[in-house]
C-alpha cells in the first residue's frame, strides 16, 4: 500500500467515525475554481496596496485606489464556479454529516455548490451596501458602474459610501459569525482544514479550538502550516482530489 492510499484510508476512517464534522476553509479551496490566492506572488495584494477601512472612509483618493483593485477582482469572482472540493462539502452536508462550513473566503462558492450551513468570517463579495442607509446591491451592478467610469460609487438614495460586504483590514470582525464559528469548532469531533495557511488571526485559531476540545483534525493544504503537528493526517495535494476520495 503506497503512502497516499494509506493516508486516504486514514481520512476515510476518521470521516466514517465522525458525527459532527466542521470544515474550515481558506483561499486554497478556491484555487481549483480559477481564483488565485491574494497573497501569492503576482496576486492582488502583491500588485495593489491594501487600503484599510479607515483609509477608505477618509478620502476619495483612497476609495478610487480601493475600487481599482475590486474592479479587477469582481469579474473573476462572478465567473468562478464551484470545484469538486466545494461539491464534496455540500454532499457531506446533504448526508447530515457536516455541521458547518467556516470560511475565510468571500467568493460565495460554498453556497453555489449547495452548502447552506456556511459561516462567512470575512463577509461576502457577492453584494455591496451603503454604509449610511444600508441599501444593498448585487456586486455585478456595482461592477457595471465601475466599468462606466464611476470610480468612487455613492448611494443614489442618501449619497452614502458604497462598500462590498466584506471585512476590510481595520474593520471589526463580525461578532455573530465569530461566535457561531467558535461554537461549531468547539463542538465538532472532526475538523477538515482545507486550503488555509493558518497565518491570519483570529481565524487561524479555530483548528486549535477544535483540537483542544478533543476533535481530530484533517489538513488539506499545499504548504505546511504552524499547526500541522496537531493533525491526525495532512495531505499535500489538490483539495478536490482529496475530498472526492474521502467521501467515496
Amino acid at each position: 500500500m503506497n503512502k497516499i492510499t494509506h493516508k486516504i484510508d486514514q481520512g476515510k476512517a476518521l470521516r466514517s467515525r465522525a458525527r459532527r464534522i466542521v470544515a474550515f476553509c481558506g483561499a486554497g479551496i478556491s484555487t481549483e475554481s480559477g481564483l488565485a490566492d491574494f497573497r501569492s506572488k503576482g496576486g492582488l495584494w502583491d500588485r495593489y496596496r491594501i487600503v484599510t477601512f479607515q483609509e477608505f472612509l477618509a478620502s476619495p483618493e483612497n476609495r478610487v485606489e480601493y475600487w481599482s483593485m475590486r474592479r479587477e477582482l469582481i469579474p473573476a469572482l462572478l465567473n468562478a464556479r464551484p470545484n469538486p472540493a466545494h461539491h464534496a462539502l455540500a454532499e457531506l452536508e446533504a448526508e447530515g454529516r457536516l455541521d458547518q462550513v467556516i470560511t475565510q473566503n468571500i467568493d460565495g462558492l460554498h453556497q453555489a455548490a449547495g452548502s447552506t450551513r456556511v459561516i462567512e468570517l470575512h463577509g461576502t463579495n457577492m453584494t455591496a451596501s451603503c454604509l449610511t442607509c444600508g441599501r444593498q446591491w448585487p456586486i455585478a451592478e456595482i461592477q457595471q458602474r465601475l466599468d462606466a467610469g464611476e470610480l468612487d460609487p455613492h448611494c443614489g438614495e442618501c449619497n452614502g459610501l458604497i462598500k462590498p460586504d466584506t471585512v476590510s483590514f481595520g474593520q471589526s470582525m463580525p461578532a455573530e459569525a465569530m461566535d457561531k464559528a467558535y461554537l461549531a469548532a468547539a463542538g465538532c469531533d472532526l475538523l477538515l482544514m482545507i486550503g488555509s495557511s493558518l497565518q491570519v488571526q483570529p481565524a487561524n485559531q479555530f483548528p486549535l479550538i477544535a483540537h483542544q476540545s478533543g476533535a481530530s483534525l484533517i489538513f488539506i493544504n499545499r504548504t505546511p502550516t504552524p499547526y500541522d503537528h496537531l493533525a491526525t493526517v495532512c495531505y499535500d495535494a489538490d483539495a478536490g482530489q482529496v475530498m472526492q476520495a474521502l467521501i467515496e
